[in-house]
């Protein structure tokens, strides 16, 4: 990067979005990110939980397919209904085209959430055990995927006069770099706070109590992080300075409250 000592601001270079071109396959740094994030992951898991063995064998061997089909197909279904639902049902046939952008976080997690329920369902495990030991791997694939966002030079934030403000491609002012914000809270910050609950605390003999701490901490940094993040053009604010990131991290957290509130209360909840 090219520090630009006139704005006081970092120059974004020309990051070319594809990482490797073989004939008519192409590797994106996305889904580089998403690879990279769901592996990491389901190995933390499986460290995780060798003492425990909340996953059964088959289930863990397994958890890869569960996880993409959740995240993929709640994702892009979120973008199309959260954020852009008048494009796509006018141009249904760009529901499938996900190599042009346009995946949700929230739309993302109902996704896996659902994913995750039936395969505990067809394992015979616990749920909340289950989801207990799956967000404290999340954070690592939403580092990986806010990282890629910054790559993409997507999702930034609103314009700013710091000094470590972005000029983004086809952008003349410094922005916010609020992909980074979101990586280092959302990612790094929230990966270490649940990594010293799950080693340092009694927090797994409260199943539940992690998944409401995961859905807690993920609402307050994305709504937090939201104040800086310029709103997606299609939507604006929804209303006032609100908006939908921040509108659908309300029920996520209030649904987090409930879990801790409720695994507080009563030990190994399954």
């Amino acid at each position: 990067m090219l520090f630009s000592t006139a704005a006081l601001s970092i120059t974004f270079p020309m990051i070319d979005p594809v990482l490797v071109e073989i004939g008519p396959l192409a590797i994106r740094w996305y889904a580089l990110s998403y690879v990279a994030g769901i592996l990491l992951g389901w190995w933390y898991i499986g460290k995780l939980d060798k003492k425990t063995q909340i996953f059964v064998q088959k289930a863990y061997d397994d958890f890869i397919i569960w996880a993409i089909f959740g995240i993929l197909l709640g994702g892009r279904l979120g973008y199309v209904l959260f954020y852009n639902l008048p494009y796509y049902s006018s141009n249904p046939s760009e529901i499938l085209a996900v190599w042009k952008g346009g995946m949700s976080f929230h739309g993302g997690l109902i996704g896996v959430i659902i994913s995750i329920y039936l395969m505990c369902r067809t394992y015979k495990m616990s749920f909340l055990k289950t989801t207990d030991l799956i967000c404290c791997a999340a954070p690592i694939g939403i580092f990986f995927g806010r990282i890629a966002n910054f790559v993409n030079a997507e999702l930034y934030g609103r314009i700013t006069d710091v000094s470590w403000g972005v000029v983004f491609p086809g952008e003349v002012f410094a922005r916010h770099p609020s992909q980074l914000y979101e990586a280092l809270l959302e990612g790094l910050v929230l990966f270490l706070i649940m990594f010293f609950l799950v080693t340092k605390t009694h927090s797994r003999e409260r199943a539940g109590f992690l998944s409401g701490f995961f859905l807690v901490g993920y609402s307050f940094f994305r709504a937090s992080v939201e104040l800086f993040r310029e709103p997606d053009p299609q939507l604006g604010f929804i209303f006032s300075d609100i908006t939908m990131g921040q509108m659908l991290s309300i029920p996520m957290f209030l649904i987090g409250v409930v879990l801790m509130a409720r695994a507080a209360r009563k030990e190994n909840v399954s």
